[in-house]
């Protein structure tokens, strides 16, 4: 990962919003191509979608929830709309930064705009102006503020279906556009029992709360057009790099060291989202 250290004597910041427009720009032409050599087909964009709700009523909690969720949006907001939006001009500016263009750029943008916006949901946490003395909890990628309302994993993401169905209609009402959740799923510690077989409740509970949240979005009114789970087949968790935190319904035998024979064996909750897939998430019984 890029560090300001690997940088003595010059503007970090400069380097990263650089960085971000030469993606913005190889990603609209990405689109473009793709829509040229398979006309008719989407293409979508991802983020890493955090939900920050408001600590409290006050007012500079709530200001500084949007700001947060400025920063969350502010990719797609490019990819989507095919232009900056002007809270992040006004971000680059305040900086004293210069981003370096090409005049054809602009027209790039706004000809590679993305069919469908996907996400990875995992957790919220709650946002404050001041966090002095409060509680935080650990979370994809940050740390937010703990909320007491919500239960927590064993690595402390505090687990929140209807943060689902929030974000959904968030991030729906925000692009108007068909949305994919392209992650969700729980880490968590999987025992092998004498008999071989794997009972995991815990992670059939939270897919199947979250698979009920989505429902109830569609109800709203959101175009949702898919869904998959993190991740079908246990590997080493890129957050806390073990393979102790595991997400699949296929368990792997190995341990952190990297230890193991490799053999995979099907958990409890392989055969509960095997019929989850095959009814469309009509049949959500264990």
């Amino acid at each position: 990962a890029l560090i300001p250290d690997r940088f003595p004597g010059q503007n970090f910041d400069q380097i990263v919003y650089q960085a971000m427009h030469h993606q913005m720009v190889a990603s609209a032409l990405a689109v473009k191509l793709g829509h040229e050599l398979c006309p008719g087909a989407m293409i979508g964009c991802m983020m890493t979608r955090l939900c920050f709700y408001a600590y409290t009523c006050k007012p500079e909690d709530n200001l500084a929830t949007q700001q947060r969720m400025r920063g969350i949006y502010r990719y797609v907001d490019i990819q989507v709309f095919g232009e900056y939006p002007r809270y992040l001009l006004k971000e680059i500016e305040r900086k004293g930064l210069h981003i370096k263009t090409q005049p054809e750029d602009a027209q790039i943008l706004k000809e590679g705009t993305v069919d469908f916006v996907s996400f990875s949901y995992y957790m919220t946490s709650c946002m404050a102006a001041q966090t002095d003395g409060l509680e935080m909890s650990p979370g994809n990628t940050v740390n937010g503020v703990k909320n007491p309302y919500l239960t927590s994993s064993e690595w402390g993401w505090q687990k929140d279906p209807v943060g689902l169905r929030v974000t959904l209609n968030q991030v729906y009402d925000r692009y108007q556009l068909p949305v994919f959740i392209a992650e969700n799923g729980l880490g968590a510690v999987d025992k092998v029992e004498a008999d071989g077989f794997i009972h995991d409740p815990y992670r059939i509970d939270y897919i199947k709360a979250h698979v009920e949240q989505m429902k109830e979005a569609v109800k709203d009114g959101v175009e949702l057009i898919g869904y998959t789970m993190w991740g079908f087949i246990d590997l080493v968790s890129c957050g806390s790099m073990e393979m102790s935190k595991r997400y699949g319904v296929i368990y792997v035998d190995q341990d952190d060291a990297g230890h193991g024979t490799l053999a995979r064996s099907r958990k409890d909750s392989f055969y509960w989202y095997q019929k989850c897939i095959a009814t469309n998430g009509e049949d959500l019984e264990g």
